[in-house]
């Protein structure tokens, strides 16, 4: 029981080691992009110059849409990824990160 302890600690410490090298992309209509990876660190943001001639509340409620949506999917992978390892036995928590 603890070498399989031992071992499921060991693969989801590959896994968040992994989850940096994961790119996740979101646009909104060529306006905006960004980028994180699966441990949700923002990695990039580019904002057009089409954007740029937005009301300043619009671009900020774009951007944030556009971030969160990364965000989620970055989740997503990192959950799938980590259910994978444990056998789905973290399936309902959800935990920042992870």
């Amino acid at each position: 029981m603890l070498k399989q302890a031992q071992d499921m600690q060991s693969k989801m410490a590959d896994v968040q080691e992994q989850l940096n090298e994961v790119v996740i992309e979101e646009t909104y209509e060529d306006l905006i992009t960004v980028k994180v990876n699966g441990k949700m660190d923002l990695l990039d943001v580019n904002i057009s110059d089409d954007a740029m001639k937005e009301d300043k509340d619009v671009l900020e409620d774009l951007l944030v849409s556009t971030l969160n949506k990364a965000l989620k999917k970055a989740q997503d992978e990192a959950q799938s990824r980590m259910n994978a390892v444990t056998g789905n036995m973290m399936d309902g928590l959800k935990i920042p990160g992870m």
